[in-house]
């Protein structure tokens, strides 16, 4: 690829005038290859899309739940939430410039490159970067935001091209996410780089997000900056001592260790048990009918409850939430209706909402019984007959 042959084509991704700007470009210039923002997975449902096949779009919730990706899927949803929700504002399609360029590049026989990297590598690397306090300030705000409570300043997507409110919003972005910036557009804008420095054509037209434009040409004007591209496809296990996961781990370690202790000071501790797998149970089960579960997923919920209590790495919500998944099947029809939700009934009525709320609530209603009822109706009396008080 020679450098003064490229032309880099910044969009909105819901932009009707990016559209035309990257059809005529493309038929105006004629280039040897039309190298898109898009991995092979989603490069694939587009197609699908624009030939009319219909895939099998159910998506299997219990598969998410058990590969440990609630968090990827959840991330993932609400971002597809954000963007179909802007495209159904201004009318357009996301996506719609790279079918554009598709489309125009198929008509004149030019080679498609993609050069994007896969978006769930991209995910995971960024929530494995985030620190526990960033990752809950960040889904409080996408939360807020789904929600109705965030900016309701509107903004013309066109001046989202404009290269000083691209500034502006991207060091909005970094002061607010640190991690997610240099994984969703520092490192995209060295990969996006690396990627059109390897086609081997000379004349490129590369068409990509406004955002990332500004980084692509830094990386071009100056490619010994470019790391590596296999370091920045590699899914690194998140490195750091997990202090909430230990703090976690040692409330039931607690609750053992007080049992142990009661058990050998010639303490009964048959009503006590009792008493624990009781309000486990209840309250799991409480927690679970109340955010609006099967009567199923509520039993289930309710009869792992002590387990998971003792085992830190179970959680109540994933039994429920696996069994609420098989009464309510989730499509990709789900995802997108997000954008359509006005009411707090359209949202009552999406199934990936109602599975998460059963999840959230079986574990709300588990962690209400082990850091408030249990200590105060069960361990504290233990505590202090153990030790006379």
């Amino acid at each position: 690829m020679k450098r003064e042959c490229l032309t880099i084509i910044g969009t909105a991704h819901v932009s009707a005038n990016s559209v035309d700007e990257v059809k005529d470009t493309i038929y105006e210039q004629h280039p040897e290859v039309v190298a898109i923002e898009l991995d092979r997975g989603r490069y694939t449902r587009l197609k699908n899309e624009m030939m009319g096949i219909v895939e099998d779009d159910t998506i299997s919730v219990t598969q998410i739940i058990k590969d440990n990706k609630v968090g990827l899927f959840f991330t993932t949803t609400l971002l597809s939430y954000f963007q179909s929700k802007i495209g159904e504002d201004v009318d357009v399609k996301p996506g719609s410039e790279m079918v554009g360029a598709i489309e125009a590049a198929e008509d004149l026989q030019i080679p498609i490159a993609l050069i994007d990297r896969d978006i769930g590598t991209t995910l995971q690397r960024a929530l494995n970067k985030m620190g526990a306090i960033e990752k809950a300030k960040f889904l409080y705000g996408l939360l807020l935001s789904v929600l109705g409570f965030g900016d309701e300043e509107e903004v013309d997507i066109e001046d989202l091209k404009n290269p000083e409110n691209i500034d502006d919003l991207m060091e909005m972005f970094k002061d607010e996410a640190p991690s997610v910036y240099e994984v969703l557009v520092h490192e995209r804008d060295a990969y996006l780089a690396g990627r059109i420095l390897q086609i081997p054509q000379d004349h490129v037209i590369a068409v990509v997000g406004a955002g990332h434009k500004p980084g692509i040409e830094k990386y071009l004007d100056n490619p010994e900056t470019l790391p590596p591209l296999r370091d920045l496809e590699k899914i690194d296990e998140k490195n750091g001592i997990p202090w909430l996961k230990i703090l976690l781990a040692m409330i039931p370690i607690l609750f053992v260790v007080i049992f142990f202790l009661a058990f050998f000071n010639g303490i009964n501790i048959t009503w006590n048990i009792y008493e624990f797998i009781a309000i486990s149970m209840i309250m799991g089960f409480i927690g679970s009918i109340l955010s609006g579960s099967k009567i199923q997923s509520a039993l289930v919920g309710g009869l792992v409850a002590p387990l998971t209590i003792i085992h830190p790495l179970l959680a109540a919500g994933w039994f429920s939430g696996l069994t609420e998944a098989k009464y309510r099947k989730v499509k990709q029809s789900d995802i997108k209706n997000l954008a359509k939700i006005e009411s707090f009934k359209d949202l009552w009525h999406n199934n990936i909402f109602r599975i998460l709320l059963v999840v959230i609530g079986t574990n709300l209603g588990v962690s209400i019984a082990t850091l408030v009822i249990l200590p105060s109706k069960v361990f504290i009396p233990l505590f202090m007959k153990i030790f006379g008080g």
